[in-house]
């Protein structure tokens, strides 16, 4: 819990009115709820307290597994957007891909080098696709909800997938999720 609250605080240091107790008379429009301060703060990091806390986040991740299952989301507003609740049957699991283009095997044989077709490729699919690919594969029982950017460096990209059991009980009786995932169309 300490690292979510951690995160909390970055959060309300980069936006400014984030204080809980002042409140003005007759001013509903201007009152903003947490996820609102969440996402304001995500397009506003650079040079914030939410920016110094991802960088010493991604120290570690990049000491973990390319695929881990978090407890919580980093981003509790994208998430929760994409379709994420806090029950039984969803997991989020954090993927780190490798930036760059695709990388070819050299030819053994001879050819000029324009022709050796080893650099300048282009991935067909996104780096956020092939994240999603890749935990897929890892928890087969699981359907990919949706997926969202969390962090990158000069090697990697996170990207956080969000994955929902069809099979469980608690995602069977839920029609808006059932929908979303066209279970028993």
């Amino acid at each position: 819990m300490l690292k979510r609250d951690k995160l909390y605080r970055a959060v309300s240091s980069c936006v400014e009115g984030l204080h809980l107790g002042d409140r003005k008379e007759n001013s509903r429009r201007q009152d903003m709820g947490a996820y609102k301060y969440l996402s304001k703060a995500w397009m506003k990091r650079k040079g914030t307290d939410l920016n110094k806390y991802l960088r010493e986040e991604a120290i570690a991740w990049r000491r973990e597994r390319v695929i881990k299952r978090v407890e919580f989301p980093t981003r509790p507003d994208r998430a929760r957007s994409l379709g994420y609740r806090k029950k039984q049957g969803f997991l989020v699991a954090r993927v780190r891909v490798r930036k760059g283009g695709a990388r070819k095997p050299r030819p053994t044989s001879g050819r000029r080098p324009k022709a050796l077709g080893v650099t300048k490729f282009t991935r067909g699919k996104s780096l956020k696709e092939i994240g999603q690919e890749r935990v897929a594969k890892k928890y087969p029982n699981m359907s990919v909800l949706s997926s969202y950017y969390v962090w990158e460096d000069g090697t990697s990209k996170w990207f956080e997938v969000i994955l929902v059991d069809p099979s469980h009980p608690a995602i069977s009786k839920d029609h808006t999720i059932r929908h979303s995932l066209a279970i028993g169309a």
